[in-house]
């Protein structure tokens, strides 16, 4: 067997990453994407209103126009993992050493949250179905209120603070509202309240080492385990989990709207809310704008998602051919699903319920799909099943691609060296375990839903300057790259559309960081995105002298004699940058909340 066969064959003894996908393979493997939608689809309700489901769909035709600039650039690199974010990164190696490992880690870590973001819900998901809460009008509170009735008089301080608070409110009602929340509290199992301690961190949050953390954590070593055996097992337990979910799921999107359930209401007057979740309508002033751009801002963190499926390009068998059909396929898929759940939810649910709480933090979302199928409680906790499931395919995806995606940073020169490391099945382990050590830390920070909420705006930071940086690699690549063979390209016309879209999405990241009832977050995720710099000045100048890989001199066609190539594209790239940075501070200063 020669060299070439060992690294770039199927032998999983060759301590590399095995070609043992097709691309429907690595179709299943980023169909855990469509469930993107359910993360965070309350928020989006919550800040855009009436026009939530117009936001899904600019921003899903966003992602699959983009994700032509993206194929293209996975044709080129048929020898690389780890997705857009590797390829495009190369093309502005030439301009700066930085801006190629910037790319790279701002897409790892607006990827990698996923593990932790998703196994919050399902954690959630699982104590409520195990350890759930009464509801305040549940039989057994209304027993425990009937019996403790005696333990709140009408001249008690509880009682007279309450009256004072709520005018026109008469004792007895005091005194049952007061009870009622006592029952709750009383008959809450104590794990949905334990906490072995908390830690805050400035500037930052807390770190709640709770139930949500325990469960969550467990959830998280099951999918590594999954992902240990390598990238077929991936795909295969992928492939099975996608029929089971996303035909129930598409089923849902689809009945309401032939049995009548949609109300027209809800779906016409597209007006921004008068202020976030306050569920009145309000006017496309700059607040009003604000709070859409905001809503789109955090959609893309979903929408532009698919784009993983170009992560296994090294591990497809025919990469000059898969890697096209793998990304436009599941750009299709995600169409269909970003396209019809929110409009569905949204035409069925109504303002009020988009706010309802469980369907804000994600924990009522499987409860929301049994009833809109028309079932009773058999039905709603198949459906609870099918989200808890669904959250499984979103994690695997993310774990399967960002760790591609620190694996061949890491073998291109910008990211630690032991991120190499890859398991006998072909399984880059080193990075696996990096994402999960990462992801123990943004659990414990998310297991609350305000620190659930910050984890996805500062995370959604790093994947907008990975979405401008890469858009513009294709033009460059174009200028600079001529030579490479391209087995798909794109029509001309899309490379300078998704160039201008490139821009767009800066304006979104300028506008929408800060909707989030986080006023730091776009300056917390460029600090993070900053951390590269250390990171890639020990790899380069300490660890490499200052001289990259070979294999990754060789990808660009050129020697190893740290010669980077010429310059083609002039001051273009930097000007880029200017206009970027410009568009961003312009956009965080002139776009403001209402009121």
């Amino acid at each position: 067997m020669t060299a070439e066969t060992m690294v770039m064959g199927t032998d999983k003894s060759s301590g590399e990453l095995v070609r043992a996908l097709n691309w429907k393979g690595a179709f299943w493997v980023a169909a855990g994407v469509p469930p993107l939608v359910l993360f965070s689809i309350g928020g989006i309700a919550g800040v855009a209103g009436q026009a939530a489901f117009v936001v899904w769909i600019i921003s899903m035709t966003m992602g699959f126009v983009q994700s032509f600039t993206y194929a293209e650039l996975a044709g080129m690199f048929g020898n690389k993992a780890g997705g857009a974010s590797i390829y495009g990164a190369t093309a502005w190696l030439r301009y700066s050493k930085l801006i190629a490992p910037l790319s790279v880690w701002c897409n790892w870590f607006a990827w990698s949250p996923v593990l932790s973001l998703g196994c919050v819900i399902a954690a959630g998901y699982i104590l409520n179905a195990l350890y759930p809460i009464p509801a305040a009008e549940s039989q057994m509170v209304l027993d425990w209120v009937a019996a403790n009735l005696a333990t709140l008089t009408p001249d008690d301080p509880r009682v007279v603070e309450f009256l004072a608070a709520n005018a026109g409110t008469t004792a007895d009602t005091a005194i049952a509202a007061l009870l009622a929340g006592d029952g709750v509290a009383a008959l809450t199992p104590a794990i949905r309240t334990w906490e072995a301690f908390s830690i805050p961190v400035p500037g930052l949050g807390t770190l709640h080492f709770n139930a949500i953390f325990v469960v969550g954590a467990i959830l998280m070593l099951i999918i590594f385990a999954i992902q240990h055996r390598g990238i077929a097992s991936t795909a295969t337990a992928q492939k099975w989990l996608a029929i089971i979910v996303l035909v129930p799921l598409l089923l849902v999107g689809l009945v309401p709207i032939f049995n009548g359930s949609i109300e027209s209401a809800n779906v016409t007057g597209i007006l921004p809310p008068t202020a976030a979740y306050s569920g009145v309508d309000g006017a496309w002033d700059i607040g009003g704008w604000t709070l859409f751009l905001g809503a789109l801002y955090i959609a893309a963190w979903s929408t532009y998602g698919f784009e993983t499926a170009v992560c296994y390009t090294r591990e497809l068998k025919n990469p000059k051919t898969d890697t096209f059909k793998a990304i436009f396929f599941s750009g299709l898929l995600c169409c269909v699903f970003f396209f019809l759940i929110p409009f569905t939810f949204q035409g069925v649910l109504g303002k009020e319920g988009m706010l309802a709480p469980g369907i804000v933090d994600g924990t009522g979302i499987g409860e929301a799909l049994g009833n809109m199928a028309g079932g009773g409680p058999v039905v709603t906790q198949i459906f609870v099943i099918l989200m808890i499931l669904g959250l499984f395919m979103a994690i695997m995806t993310a774990m399967a691609g960002s760790s591609r995606t620190l694996y061949q940073g890491s073998r291109d020169g910008w990211l630690p060296k032991y991120l190499t490391h890859v398991n006998r099945n072909g399984a880059p382990t080193g990075a696996m375990w990096t994402d999960f050590g990462f992801n123990l830390f943004l659990l414990a920070l998310a297991s609350d839903i305000s620190g659930y909420f910050y984890v996805l705006a500062i995370s959604n930071v790093g994947y907008i300057l990975f979405n401008f940086l890469n858009l513009n690699a294709g033009w460059i690549h174009r200028i600079d790259s001529a030579h490479i063979e391209r087995p798909w390209k794109a029509p001309t016309v899309l490379i300078g559309i998704n160039t201008a879209l490139a821009f767009v999405n800066a304006l979104f990241l300028g506008a929408g960081a800060k909707v989030w009832g986080y006023s730091s977050a776009l300056w917390v995720g460029l600090i993070f995105a900053a951390l590269i710099i250390p990171v890639f000045y020990y790899r380069h100048y300490i660890q490499d002298g200052g001289r990259f890989p070979k294999e990754a001199m060789e990808d660009l066609g050129l020697k190893d004699d740290g010669y980077l190539g010429e310059r083609k594209a002039g001051f273009l790239p930097y000007l880029t940058l200017l206009a970027g940075a410009a568009i961003v501070l312009w956009a965080n200063w002139f776009f403001v909340l209402p009121g």
